[in-house]
């Protein structure tokens, strides 16, 4: 906008100079013309005065003071002298002579030697200058002056709109197509900024029209039609990607639901009164698992759901058991006919490295012994399968966190993300704490703890701290580009967020070099409030990802409002999606709802060559996982 406000101005410029130009070479003209005109008229004069005396020398130049002088005076003569052989026949003088005068000699005779001289004022010489012909010269200027300003305002008023025009141009370039359709007032010429504002509307119907579009397809692939949780495959993806050859990554608990005869029921029973009691039940289960971080809830079958709840202890799984039986039987059974026997749970306590398939037979195994119990209820498989790194108790992992944080244990390690060329994007930093014996402790058992005992925001800083002092600082790191998680509570953290801006500041010239990872549930659920953190760490210079797109299926504007500029697609997503068409659907459909924007789309979790390839067919840029490397301990 600014080179337009420069050409705007140098254009009045030009113009104002050009009608100034052309008003001098007028004035100039018509000042050589009048004075060019006064000499002719003065020459012709004399020549008229020449032609008398010439008639009145046949007739012997006699009674020349009669007749003359009243000729002279209308000629304004100063001086006269008519004289024949050197003889003065007659001489005239003004009684009042002027200092600048014109000599005139004419002969009239050449045979009697008879000549005259005259002396007359300069044609442009004024007596005096009377006050109309001021009056007249100062309107004419102050009406030029006039018609300059006004010309001058009317071309700044007609630049005005080209540069309403030139800055809706500049807002569509650069991707804001809200503040180009705001910006629709003023601009000229009129028939072409009703077109940009016809078509800004008619892209942001598309788009709207093509974001519900790709939400649907999205809702049709992975959610349940009827209660809208997670359907089977949904279940089955999020498992994938809690487990990897060697089994369950992580320990946590499987609890199946299921409701007995429920498909009976519903040929008994009125449709609307049986779908109005699976969404209250669902709604009910939904808030008590509010309070678990990352867990997942599917319909698995027609008349039973699926619960998995990573990251909790034995003693929470029988806390929780018992809160859901308790929100399944306060829902309104008074149509049932048998309400006391229809609710059961089976839960199953999974470690690390057990099977999917072992873990699915136990929780059935489970939710067949509540039902053989009699009545609504819920039975846990093998009580004693807890993993004794996570049995730790909630007063010694707050002691055993604060102790790391203290004496700086916390380890980084970094994972390469590599662009379809092989070339390394960035990487991705994560930490483990290092304990009394030297061990290493993994950050899907300590960070619930952390987060619990509200340690999350110390330990990432401490990350931060490390990348920037230990990464960033080495003279050979100077292109490198490290990604770090930022979680919920750290971003809410009014003291985090004052040492950031306060860091990135000191080491402003780094902050390209720094990505910050944002979980997508974590975002679309607080976008509100953390959306002024985000908005800072982007004008500080750092890049902001989304990572673990595709968990749950959600709307798409969060891109546009945040600046995201990378997201990461979920590992469920990403595991055999060779082999698995409706996940190539859902990138499909997440990508071509983004095709206009410049944001760049990654995938974590890539095992196999044959993953890497098709998410490079799909258009997946960069990608990271054990194909290309384990994460490596930073020195």
């Amino acid at each position: 906008m600014k080179l337009t406000e420069i050409l705007t101005k140098k254009l009045s410029a030009f113009w104002l100079l050009s009608l100034a130009a052309v008003a001098f070479i007028f004035l100039l003209t018509a000042l050589v013309s009048f004075v060019q005109l006064t000499y002719r008229f003065q020459q012709h004069q004399m020549v008229e005065l020449e032609t008398i005396l010439t008639q009145q020398q046949k007739h012997q130049l006699q009674n020349l003071d009669l007749w003359l002088p009243q000729i002279l005076s209308v000629y304004r003569a100063q001086h006269f002298q008519l004289t024949r052989k050197g003889e003065v026949l007659y001489q005239y003088d003004h009684p009042n002579p002027s200092v600048a005068v014109l000599s005139y000699d004419r002969v009239l005779d050449d045979n009697l030697d008879l000549q005259f001289h005259i002396k007359v004022p300069q044609p442009l010489v004024l007596d005096n200058l009377s006050w109309h012909s001021v009056l007249i010269f100062v309107l004419g200027a102050l009406s030029l002056w006039l018609l300059v300003r006004w010309g001058n305002r009317w071309l700044k008023q007609q630049m005005s709109g080209i540069e309403d025009l030139a800055k809706r141009s500049h807002l569509i370039l650069s991707g804001d197509y809200d503040k180009a359709l705001a910006e629709s007032a003023d601009g000229r010429p009129r028939l072409i900024n009703r077109a940009l504002t016809q078509m800004l509307l008619e892209l942001d119907d598309a788009q709207k029209q093509r974001a519900r579009f790709d939400q649907f397809i999205r809702s049709n692939t992975f959610l349940d039609s009827e209660t809208g949780i997670g359907n089977l495959l949904f279940l089955k993806n999020r498992l994938d990607a809690l487990s990897n050859d060697a089994g369950m990554m992580a320990p946590g608990a499987l609890l199946l639901i299921e409701l007995e005869d429920l498909d009976l029921l519903q040929q008994e029973s009125d449709p609307e009164v049986l779908r109005e009691f699976l969404t209250q039940t669902v709604s009910g289960i939904d808030q008590v698992l509010d309070t678990q971080a990352n867990s997942i809830f599917s319909r698995r079958s027609f008349n039973q759901f699926a619960i998995v709840v990573p990251q909790i202890s034995l003693v929470d799984v029988e806390k929780l058991a018992a809160k859901l039986l308790k929100v399944c039987l306060a829902q309104p059974l008074d149509w049932l006919e048998d309400r006391a026997d229809f609710f059961h749970i089976g839960v199953a306590y999974f470690k690390v490295g057990e099977s999917k398939d072992q873990l699915f037979e136990e929780a059935e195994m489970a939710l067949r012994a509540a039902q053989f119990q009699g009545g609504s209820g819920w039975f846990m498989y093998d009580k004693g399968a807890v993993d004794e790194e996570f049995a730790r108790g909630s007063v010694r992992w707050r002691s055993f966190l604060e102790y790391a944080l203290a004496n700086k244990r916390v380890v980084t390690f970094s994972q390469p993300v590599v662009d379809s060329d092989g070339i390394e994007h960035h990487r991705e930093i994560s930490c483990r704490l290092r304990d009394n014996a030297g061990g290493l402790v993994r950050a899907t058992l300590f960070l619930p703890m952390a987060t619990k005992c509200g340690l999350t925001p110390q330990i990432e800083r401490q990350v931060i701290e490390a990348v920037i002092s230990d990464l960033l600082s080495a003279k050979d790191n100077t292109e490198v580009k490290y990604s770090i998680n930022l979680s919920l509570d750290t971003l809410r953290s009014r003291a985090f967020t004052r040492w950031l801006k306060t860091t990135l500041l000191e080491y402003r010239h780094l902050v390209p070099q720094l990505i910050f990872e944002v979980n997508e549930d974590v975002l679309v659920n607080n976008i509100v409030s953390l959306k002024p953190h985000l908005d800072m760490i982007t004008k500080m210079g750092a890049s902001l990802c989304v990572d673990r797109v595709g968990q749950q299926v959600v709307s798409m504007d969060y891109i546009q409002n945040c600046k995201i500029e990378i997201i990461k697609l979920h590992r469920s997503i990403v595991r055999q999606i060779n082999l698995r068409q409706e996940n190539q659907l859902f990138i499909r459909s997440l990508i071509g709802g983004l095709y206009r924007s410049d944001v760049q789309f990654f995938a974590e979790g890539i095992e196999s060559f044959e993953e890497w390839q098709t998410l490079k067919i799909l258009g997946v840029s960069a990608g990271q996982g054990s194909l290309f490397s384990e994460p490596v301990e930073q020195g």
